[in-house]
């Protein structure tokens, strides 16, 4: 008897998990529906920040899959435009609305994804629903803050939120010639990093013209006849043609805990290793759910469509009668402003403290390249580190090209518990072109693994 999937969201984590289990189970076992309340399958979100700066040009580019392919290819039928607004789990059905048409269906499953995705923090202030204000989370988002750009008449913009959006969308406005300011209620940007390597965030913000106000929170925003036309914060007024509000993403979990599904303490789905919930038959991947994270060893939900990608997957081979597992995260992300980039992994120190252990942290400077060969910049890389057992904790870098995705190589050191003694050691490539002699990762380790030393 053909079993039905249906599977609630269609972007990273639903669509790897409709099409993972699609490749093991034909349609004849498995029948699978896909139901999407936006307009698009299958997109990058991440590369939201650049189709609003012009770097992508046209939002088709960031489709990777559209819904007829997944029906002629894989026999998956996909559904824009309908939101399910409830799940029955007694009856084994979902409630649909036709977002289009307006009207409502039941559809009954044996078996569940939930892949709500996450949802945009939206401050309950005044005048905040004002044309002009924009979120950014799904890919119709980033199509409407284009299409204001491209009309113009935006002179001045302000950026609430200091954070991966914060910094990604203050760059697309930068580049569209846009004078911009960002609002950040802590002491300063990108507040996943230590302080000190925060400040060269905020250093090299200012260094293209954006305007920090921080230690600020937006109390209002003045509007006329619908239309945005300043910024309240507790500070000052500023006047504004447009908004971009980053503020973050919680886990779109409200739909699974009205239907009984266990939801974590950081607002996230409960699943298992396999991705299974609280409930026999529902699934859960993506940014809804709650992770472990593997050095903290706590629950925790992180956004990121790499996560997503591989949640899903192991969902889909599941479902198709393999055996998968996700193994958790270490909390490893990369962006950039302009020419400046940013990269992190694993724990800063005060979520070492918080996580129980006692630290040690050197910060290095060391350049992206051999000094002498043309285009070294310089780029400083920060380890925290276990006190004693120097087993590395988490690291961070801020610097120049080629200076983000050495945090790779750190991430994998996490990743296997090694100490930083242990990467002393590392066989690293080494060109001119590419790196000093001693790459900045193992000048880190070397000085870490000193400090380790100095006080066993």
């Amino acid at each position: 008897m053909t079993e039905r999937l249906v599977v609630i969201g269609g972007d990273a984590a639903g669509m790897s998990a409709a099409s993972q289990a699609r490749r093991r189970r034909g349609p004849d076992d498995l029948d699978i529906v896909v139901f999407e309340r936006g307009h698009h399958t299958s997109y990058s979100a991440c590369g939201i920040p650049y189709l609003v700066a012009d770097v992508v040009h046209e939002a088709e580019e960031l489709v990777a899959r559209r819904p007829e392919e997944f029906r002629s290819r894989f026999a998956i039928e996909v559904h824009l435009r309908h939101e399910v607004v409830d799940i029955d789990l007694d009856r084994r059905q979902v409630g649909i609305r036709d977002l289009e048409a307006g009207s409502e269906r039941r559809q009954g499953f044996d078996q569940l994804v939930v892949a709500t995705g996450a949802t945009p923090v939206r401050p309950r202030l005044a005048g905040v629903d004002a044309a002009g204000i924009y979120g950014v989370q799904v890919l119709d988002d980033g199509i409407a803050l284009r299409r204001r750009l491209d009309r113009g008449g935006v002179a001045r913009a302000v950026v609430v939120g200091g954070g991966y959006i914060g910094l990604e969308m203050a760059e697309a406005l930068v580049q569209r010639g846009v004078e911009v300011a960002l609002v950040e209620q802590g002491g300063q940007p990108m507040s996943t990093l230590d302080p000190d390597m925060g400040g060269l965030v905020a250093d090299a913000m200012r260094s293209l013209g954006i305007t920090l106000h921080l230690g600020e929170s937006v109390t209002g925003f003045e509007t006329a006849d619908g239309e945005l036309r300043a910024v309240v914060t507790t500070a000052r007024r500023m006047a504004a043609d447009l908004v971009v509000l980053g503020l973050g993403v919680r886990p779109n979990s409200q739909l699974a805990r009205d239907a009984g599904l266990s939801v974590g303490t950081t607002g996230g789905i409960v699943t298992d290793r396999q991705m299974r919930t609280s409930i026999a038959g529902v699934w859960a991947a993506g940014d809804c759910v709650e992770t472990f994270h593997r050095v903290s060893r706590r629950p925790i939900a992180i956004a990121l469509g790499t996560h997503a990608n591989k949640q899903g997957r192991v969902a889909g081979i599941n479902l198709g009668k393999g055996y998968a597992t996700f193994p958790g995260v270490v909390g490893t992300a990369a962006t950039k402003i302009c020419g400046v980039e940013i990269a992190r992994t694993g724990l800063g120190e005060a979520e070492a403290e918080a996580a129980g252990f006692e630290t040690e942290a050197v910060v290095v400077e060391s350049t992206t390249r051999a000094g002498y060969f043309p285009g070294a910049a310089l780029m400083k890389t920060k380890l925290i580190v276990e006190r004693r057992s120097g087993r590395l904790l988490g690291a961070q870098i801020v610097g120049q090209e080629n200076a983000a995705k050495r945090i790779d190589a750190l991430a994998i050191a996490l990743w296997n518990d090694m100490t930083v003694e242990d990467m002393t050691g590392l066989d690293l490539a080494y060109a001119p072109p590419f790196s000093p002699v001693w790459d900045p990762i193992l000048i880190a380790a070397r000085k870490a693994a000193e400090r380790v030393e100095d006080t066993t």
